[in-house]
């Protein structure tokens, strides 16, 4: 008697991830250390958590294209360190004031001699021998040529060297940059309130959009009732002017104004007798 084969029993699905909830993991995971690799970047405890959190509401607004990418870790990393990085915080007023120094002296000396590296160098430094990137990887993140990147790292590494030499070694530096980072205590935004700023950006950015898309539309609308639709060829000089209406001719004058014509040159300076001055 044979027995007929069981049929194996469907897997229960696993519950679909929503892009909130994929973004949270994400920003959970991703965030703080972001922040703490920013401030090393820049030296200031704002401008890391405010690029931290540019970087993730980018991620958002362009969530469907970040989700599919191989590295969105990367992805985010990218954007947040050129927000740090941009020129435009040294025109901002609250970025021209002094940052307080870490108040261990080692630290302070560590973090000043990252900060008297170039920005390239300092990036390729961070990404090469704190984030652990191989140098291909930390090339294409800072758009340069391999070569390139390698001339940038051994730059930052004799610089580092001549001025703290005690933590200038591969090994001794990735320990001492986490330190450095850690030693401030930096804190990251919630995902919901990263969430909302990014989608209040997106409202707002379309509404300026619409804005100015109007403001376009009615100037040319304006321009074109106000301009000529039809050429019109100068007058060369010299030219004779037809079709002008002829001048009118003074009639005859009235009695009355005879009248008032006599009594006007009849008066003394020509003029009445009340607008000559008496002598006393």
């Amino acid at each position: 008697m044979t027995q007929s084969p069981v049929s194996p029993q469907p897997r229960p699905a696993r519950p679909a991830v929503t892009p909130s909830q994929a973004f949270d993991a994400l920003y959970g995971s991703c965030a703080p250390a972001l922040v703490r690799q920013t401030y090393l970047l820049t030296g200031r405890r704002e401008l890391a958590r405010e690029s931290v959190e540019r970087a993730f509401q980018q991620a958002w607004q362009r969530w469907p294209e970040v989700a599919v990418d191989p590295d969105p870790a990367g992805w985010v990393r990218a954007a947040a360190h050129d927000w740090a990085l941009s020129p435009r915080h040294r025109f901002r007023l609250r970025h021209r004031r002094a940052e307080p120094p870490p108040a261990d002296p080692s630290d302070r000396a560590l973090l000043h001699a990252l900060l008297t590296l170039s920005p390239a160098r300092r990036r390729t430094l961070l990404l090469h021998d704190g984030v652990g990137l191989g140098l291909p990887e930390a090339a294409a993140e800072t758009q340069a040529s391999t070569p390139a990147a390698a001339g940038r790292l051994l730059f930052a590494r004799e610089t580092l060297a001549a001025l703290v030499p005690d933590q200038a070694a591969p090994e001794v530096l990735r320990r001492r940059l986490d330190e450095l980072a850690t030693a401030q205590h930096l804190h990251a935004a919630r995902p919901p309130s990263v969430r909302s700023r990014a989608e209040r950006r997106t409202r707002w950015g379309t509404v300026g959009a619409l804005a100015f898309t109007a403001a376009i539309v009615g100037a040319t609308t304006q321009t074109l009732r106000m301009a000529q639709d039809h050429y019109e060829r100068p007058v060369p000089r010299g030219t004779e002017i037809r079709d002008l209406p002829p001048r009118v001719a003074q009639g005859p004058l009235s009695e009355e104004q005879l009248e008032l014509r006599a009594l006007l040159e009849s008066s003394p300076l020509h003029g009445p007798e009340r607008v000559v001055p008496e002598a006393r």
